[in-house]
């Protein structure tokens, strides 16, 4: 079992989710997070004040999946995330040592 860390723009959630969707892959967690790499942010105007924005909004996608839905799944989230822009994302791929359902007890596999 892999676990898929996806760091994507906001306004490419649902492209990347009906991507997930159509080759199969149901169950995600979603979360809001702040951050930035070679963006480095940027300067804004408020109330005639500028003022730098280090922390863009993205959004976090974790995804457990078995071995052999890994690489479908990262096509369809780097084809649907991507916009040719600096700030696109990252996707990071780690071993999961086990998984438990906490209803059934299904571990492993069987579990997601």
């Amino acid at each position: 079992m892999k676990k898929i860390e996806a760091i994507i723009k906001p306004f490419k959630l649902d492209e990347v989710k009906e991507a997930l969707q159509e080759i199969g892959i149901q169950g995600m967690t979603v979360t809001e997070a702040k951050g930035f790499g070679r963006q480095k942010g940027h300067t804004e105007l408020y109330r005639g004040a500028e003022y730098v924005v280090d922390f863009l909004p993205k959004i976090k996608l974790e995804l457990v999946l078995s071995d052999d839905q890994v690489e479908p799944a990262l096509e369809a989230i780097q084809t649907a995330a991507k916009t040719g822009k600096i700030g696109d994302g990252k996707i990071f791929v780690s071993t999961v040592e086990q998984a438990i359902r906490i209803r059934t007890g299904e571990t492993g596999d069987a579990a997601l």
